[in-house]
């Protein structure tokens, strides 16, 4: 039997694919699968003799773009990058005491993450630090490895608004171009899966968390919220073993978003409840997780 990948609402690189391969001219690439694509995909299947119903599965994808399958880490990815609503090459000011919040899933200066990022990439390819930030790259350079109450500092400087949520420029831009970058995208992708998404599995397995959207959960929860922290931990523990995955998933749910800071409860709760409970709306958006790739089948 056919499995669903890809459907109306989903985004990503995977999507990109799907439409490059549909012939979109390049303007029309945009990584989301709305009623064109639909419509290009209904009519490649009908040219292959497939049911036509305009939504990805397994053997559609085989037939259309000629490459391994997205795997779980790429779903699982482009879901919480939705949630995250950063892209690659966002960055945003120091609006929650982070400094910096940068790239596919926020890496953030607090937490030394954009600068192994930068300086990595400046180690193999300092060219490319330097066409996206010119002649403030040693700056940045030095920002990157001083103490972490100077970077955030440097943040504050640099961020504007009321909030803070902007940088301004030519941070904003510079950082704008380095996340467009093939190298700098790549970068991105291998600490998303070596920081969060590898760490994301042994959560997953520690809490008998064993289908494609328990493992979703367990990856959004450490991006979000950095893993299921002690107090989470022992209340998921002190519960009656729940009957099925599904409630064990919304008991994390809870969990998580209880003991995470009270400014954002509720946004980690809805979050969380969305990936749990296979859809729900967050940010205004609605979305199912089936038209992501992710089901409730063996991780």
């Amino acid at each position: 039997m056919a499995r669903l990948l890809f459907d109306t609402g989903s985004r990503g690189l995977a999507i990109e694919r799907i439409q490059t391969r549909l012939g979109f001219d390049v303007r029309d690439v945009d990584g989301t699968y709305g009623n064109q694509t639909r419509q290009g995909v209904a009519a490649f299947q009908r040219a292959q003799g497939l049911p036509d119903d305009g939504r990805v599965d397994d053997l559609t994808w085989d037939r259309l773009v000629h490459e391994p399958i997205p795997t779980i880490f790429e779903r699982c990815l482009a879901l919480t990058a939705a949630f995250e609503g950063h892209g690659y090459s966002l960055a945003q000011g120091n609006f929650d005491g982070a400094g910096i919040t940068w790239g596919i899933i926020g890496f953030t200066l607090k937490h030394g993450e954009l600068a192994r990022i930068v300086l990595a990439i400046h180690a193999r390819r300092p060219d490319l630090v330097r066409l996206a930030f010119e002649e403030r790259t040693p700056q940045l350079l030095a920002i990157l490895q001083a103490p972490l109450a100077d970077q955030l500092a440097f943040a504050d400087g640099v961020s504007i608004g009321d909030r803070k949520v902007r940088l301004s420029e030519p941070w904003r831009a510079g950082f704008d171009l380095f996340g467009k970058l093939p190298e700098v995208r790549l970068e991105q992708l291998d600490r998303a899966r070596l920081d969060y998404f590898e760490p994301a599995r042994l959560t997953a397995n520690r809490f008998g968390l064993r289908t494609v959207v328990g493992l979703a959960l367990a990856f959004d929860t450490h991006v979000q919220n950095g893993g299921i922290k002690k107090a989470a931990a022992d209340r998921i523990r002190r519960a009656p073993p729940p009957p099925a995955e599904a409630a064990l998933r919304s008991l994390v749910a809870d969990a998580v978003a209880d003991a995470s800071r009270a400014k954002f409860r509720e946004d980690v709760r809805v979050r969380k409840r969305t990936i749990a409970e296979t859809s729900g709306t967050v940010h205004g958006e609605f979305f199912t997780l089936s038209h992501w790739g992710l089901l409730e089948v063996a991780a």
